[in-house]
Order: C-alpha cells, then sequence, then structure tokens
C-alpha cells in the first residue's frame, strides 16, 4: 500500500485517477481548491476509509507524508483558465514550485500532468517529445501554455539540480464521465448541444483537427509512467492517434445522439491550434501502452454520462 497525494483530485481526470489508485489498495489524499473541481465527481469514494478529502490551494504549501505525487491542479478549459489567468499561472507555477519541495523533503515520485499545449500551434505533424513548440508567450492562452512550460522546466531543474524523482506527462485531448457540463471543451460542447436538439456551435471552419482520449486508457498511461521501473522520467506523450477534424466529430457525435442538431460556424478564438496529434511511439515501447478504447465506444458512454445529467438537472 502506497500513500498517494493527487492534486486537483476532484477534478474530471483527478476523479478517474483517485478511484483507480484507491482500486488498486493505496491510500489516497485528494487535494483540491474546487475552483474548477466537483465534490460530485469524488463523493462515492468519501466513504472509503483510505480515501482523505482535502480543501486546499497547492499556491499555499502542504505537508504530508507521501510516496508518491500526482500534480493536476490546474484549470484546463480555455473559459476556466482565461477566467482567472493570473490564478491560472500561479496554480502551474507556485504550485508546482511547492509540491516539488513536498517531493524533494520525501523523498516522493512526482509526476506532473502536463499538456499537449505546450505544442502551442505546431509546425511539425503529428506532434514529437523532442519538439520545443509553437507558443505565443504574450496571447490570451499564454496563463495555460506558458506556466505548464515552466512547470516543465522547474520539475527538469529539480530533478537535476536535487535529484527530485520526476516524471511528465503531455497529456492530450481526454474526455469521459465526470466532465463539467459547461467547461468550453469540444467533447462537452458538442454533446450537450447534440442532446438538448441545441445549434452545435463549431469554431472556425471545422478542418482544424483534435485526437480524443477515453479518461481510462489516460489513467492507465500514467499509472505507468508513475511506476514506470527504468531510468525514463519523460516528457511522453499521452494521447489518441486517432486524427478527426472538428466537423467530422460534430457529424460523429449527432450520429450518436440522434440528433437533428445542426452546425453553426464562429470566428476561430486566436491562437487556437489547428492540428494536434500525438506521436505516442515512446508510451509504446517504454511504457507498453496505447488506448484500448475507441471513440466510439468511449463517446457512448460519455453521452450515457451526460444524458443522466441533463436529467438531474431538468
Amino acid at each position: 500500500m502506497k500513500r498517494i497525494l493527487v492534486t486537483g483530485g476532484a477534478g474530471f481526470i483527478g476523479s478517474h485517477l483517485c478511484k483507480r489508485l484507491l482500486d488498486e489498495g493505496n491510500d489516497v489524499i485528494c487535494l483540491d481548491n474546487f475552483f474548477t473541481g466537483c465534490k460530485d465527481n469524488i463523493r462515492k469514494l468519501l466513504s472509503n476509509d483510505h480515501f482523505e478529502l482535502v480543501r486546499h490551494d497547492i499556491t499555499k504549501e502542504y505537508y504530508a507524508e507521501v510516496d508518491q505525487i500526482y500534480n493536476l491542479a490546474c484549470p484546463a478549459s480555455p473559459p476556466h483558465y482565461q477566467y482567472n489567468p493570473i490564478k491560472t499561472i500561479k496554480t502551474s507555477v507556485l504550485g508546482m514550485i511547492n509540491m516539488l519541495g513536498l517531493a524533494k523533503r520525501c523523498k516522493s515520485v512526482i509526476l506532473q500532468a502536463s499538456t499537449s499545449e505546450v505544442y502551442g500551434d505546431p509546425a511539425i505533424h503529428p506532434q514529437v517529445e523532442s519538439y520545443w513548440g509553437n507558443v505565443n508567450p504574450i496571447g490570451i492562452r499564454s496563463c495555460y501554455d506558458e506556466g505548464k512550460r515552466c512547470a516543465e522546466t522547474l520539475m527538469m531543474d529539480y530533478h537535476r539540480q536535487n535529484g527530485v524523482n520526476t516524471r511528465i506527462v503531455r497529456i492530450f485531448n481526454t474526455y469521459g464521465p465526470n466532465m463539467d457540463m459547461n467547461d468550453g471543451r469540444v467533447v462537452s460542447n458538442f454533446i450537450v448541444q447534440a442532446l438538448k436538439g441545441e445549434d452545435i456551435t463549431i469554431y472556425g471552419d471545422g478542418t482544424q483537427t483534435r485526437s480524443f482520449c477515453y479518461v481510462s486508457d489516460l489513467v492507465e498511461g500514467m499509472i505507468r509512467m508513475m511506476n514506470n521501473s527504468q531510468d525514463f522520467i519523460g516528457p511522453v506523450n499521452l494521447g489518441n492517434p486517432s486524427e478527426f477534424t472538428i466537423g467530422d466529430f460534430a457529424k460523429l457525435v449527432i450520429k450518436m445522439t440522434n440528433s437533428n442538431s445542426k452546425l453553426v460556424y464562429k470566428p476561430l478564438p486566436k491562437d487556437d491550434p489547428c492540428r494536434r496529434r500525438p506521436d505516442i511511439s515512446e508510451a509504446k515501447r517504454i511504457l507498453n501502452w496505447e488506448p484500448k478504447v475507441s471513440v466510439e465506444e468511449g463517446l457512448a458512454k460519455t453521452i450515457k454520462y451526460f444524458e443522466q445529467k441533463i436529467k438531474e438537472f431538468n
């Protein structure tokens, strides 16, 4: 049994990770300030004696004795991280410093949930870990993109200077149950609009691409990276290499929800990446990991989740 800290543990991905770690017989501390996290996501875990929920903001120091740290704390959707951009970058930078300090003191392994956004609007395709990215350092997305890039820098510097046992994963678009209905991400937006019979909003002309990974596959990759016995600290891409245009993905959602929704087009937000697809060769080779859940299978589960959430609100 390990004692594991999950920051952002009441969020979409964090809640799935907490459940998986508990199912494997670990003690789990879930740390969340509930800026975007939701207690409903982890409500069923509260009765587990090995689960502890702590309301805390990682921009402030936190002390505990832990074996592993998964750092997922940060708003991840553009509307959320742009709502308070200074808070966003503080979470990535000050929060990372605090968590690395904890890992240094406890001699624990720490995994940073980084993002494909470190590649910005990429000039190479698909994206490989050796690519340095094409990021606007002063744009409206910079609070998130540059915050995550700086967090990776801190991880590497603590590893080189202080010998901290670090791991970096770069997460590509992930979806599944426990997503916020109003988080502004492609999957949740399209499914909710389709289920309500509303027009589906596409920003841009719909030719920009994304790759969608189901949350259980992502969690598996994160755990494999954390427990990787080889001298491999990353960064490593975790995502589904199946690439969809946004327009085709919207049509797939309409088909799977049996919706009569129509597509409407609005201007593309500034600095929105035009293409996104991970090269997962490193994950396959070193972690023996690749996604198992097809987009259609994952969408069916996610649609069922949102159908239930909409019923609850009505």
